[in-house]
Formats: structure tokens, C-alpha cells, sequence
């Protein structure tokens, strides 16, 4: 699904820095990798190349085998839309707007119907683990475990290919952030998808498969996980 060939990116200011120096590593379909490194390291940057967010100065980033450095404006953002879901550490959710709501989101821009819509919120609200019970409350209402299920529902509600996770527990306790990757884990394990973690934390990438160490915009380990923590908690806090 994802080649990363060479990769690098330089930002230009007073002084040049090297975000990413010829960064090489390739991703399958259903795989759960992590890309662990300190703060500074390059993960944030490479994450915004991997969702097409941004462009590397050189190199090549291949998504499904397309170049998307060739890809238009436009082009971008029907991937953006259609073939990837974002979950970041903040939840970005519409405070005092309702679960449905804030998931039909995406949905409202793609011009789907408000019967569909419902439908498929209700679908993706349960497929990250929410309950019914949640689903008419006001976003501000809910825990913080609980607004990332909602974020993950977000993310997944166009259906993409791709989900994209930059430190989704970074602002949850220890066991909060277990229901959460435990709900990563049920999306890669019983739906295949495939799953990018964007992590400084040790403990959360060994959740993963796959773990990819970067520092100072190089990879320096990139190897399978034979320790992986698998979470079975299924208490909602």
C-alpha cells in the first residue's frame, strides 16, 4: 500500500533544516506498524507526507502505486477524503454538537444522504467500540476514551484504506489509552485495515506489529514485534 522511496525533507528558513534524510521503508495492506521516535525526530513530518498532507523535497511516496507527488489539488483531497482517516491526539470533535453529528461530518461534505449518513455513523460509532447508549450525547459530555472512539468512528465513517493515528493517547491515562489501542487492534485484526501509529512512547508502539524507529529524520531500526501487548479491556471509561 505505502513505498517510501529516498524520501527527504529540507525546510527552508534562516537555517536549513533536515526534517527527513533519505528515509526508505515500505507498508502492505493490513498491516498495524508504529513509527516511534522522540520529539524532533521526523515521525510528525513523515506522517504529513504519508497523508498527503505535505510533499517531500525528494524522494518518492507511493500510495497504492501511485505517485502522489503527480497528483493535483484536487486529486489530494478526494484522497484525503476517500483513502485515509486521520485520529489526532486532540479528538477535534465540535464540543457542543451530538456523537451523530460530529461523525455525518465528513459525510455532509461528500454530499451523501441524510438517511445514509445516519446509517453509516451509527456503523463506524460501533465498529470503534461506542456504545449506543453515547451516541445522542454532546461530544462535551463524554470521557476522554470515549471522545477518541468517537475520533476513530470519524476517521473510519468514509470507509478509507488507510488510518493514520498521530499520538491518539497522548492526552489519556494508561488505561484509558489501552481501550484505545485496544480499538486499534479490533480495526486491524477483524476489519484489515491498515494502520499507521505515530508514537514517542515505547509502551504504545509495542501494540503494533511493526515497529519503525526514527531519530534525527533517519530510520534507525525497522523490525517486526515479537513482544506485542495485546489489550483486552473492555471496560469504557
Amino acid at each position: 500500500m505505502i513505498e517510501c522511496k529516498n524520501i527527504v525533507k529540507i525546510y527552508k528558513g534562516a537555517d536549513e533544516t533536515i526534517a527527513l534524510n533519505d528515509v526508505s521503508f515500505s507498508i502492505n495492506d493490513g498491516e498495524f506498524v508504529a513509527i516511534m521516535g522522540p520529539s524532533g525526530s521526523g515521525k510528525s513530518t513523515l506522517m504529513h507526507i504519508l497523508g498527503a498532507l505535505d510533499t517531500p523535497t525528494s524522494g518518492k511516496y507511493l500510495l497504492d502505486g501511485k505517485d502522489v507527488s503527480k497528483f493535483s489539488d484536487d486529486e489530494l483531497a478526494d484522497i484525503r477524503k476517500n483513502k485515509i482517516g486521520f485520529v489526532f491526539q486532540s479528538f477535534n470533535l465540535l464540543p457542543r454538537t451530538t456523537v451523530l453529528r460530529n461523525v455525518t461530518l465528513p459525510l455532509i461534505y461528500a454530499e451523501i444522504s441524510p438517511v445514509e449518513r445516519e446509517s453509516r455513523a451509527r456503523a463506524a460509532l460501533k465498529d470503534a467500540g461506542l456504545d449506543e447508549t453515547h451516541f445522542t450525547h454532546l461530544s462535551n459530555q463524554l470521557s476522554g476514551g470515549q471522545m477518541q472512539r468517537v475520533a476513530i468512528a470519524r476517521a473510519l465513517v468514509n470507509d478509507p484504506t488507510l488510518i493514520l493515528a498521530d499520538e491518539p493517547t497522548g492526552n489519556l491515562d494508561t488505561k484509558t489509552g489501552d481501550i484505545v489501542l485496544e480499538t486499534f487492534q479490533a480495526l486491524n485484526r477483524n476489519l484489515h485495515r491498515t494502520i499507521v501509529l505515530i508514537t514517542h512512547e515505547p509502551y504504545v508502539a509495542e501494540h503494533a506489529d511493526r515497529i519503525i524507529h526514527i531519530r534525527d529524520g533517519v530510520i534507525v531500526e525497522d523490525s517486526r514485534n515479537h513482544k506485542k501487548r495485546i489489550v483486552n479491556n473492555h471496560n469504557e471509561k
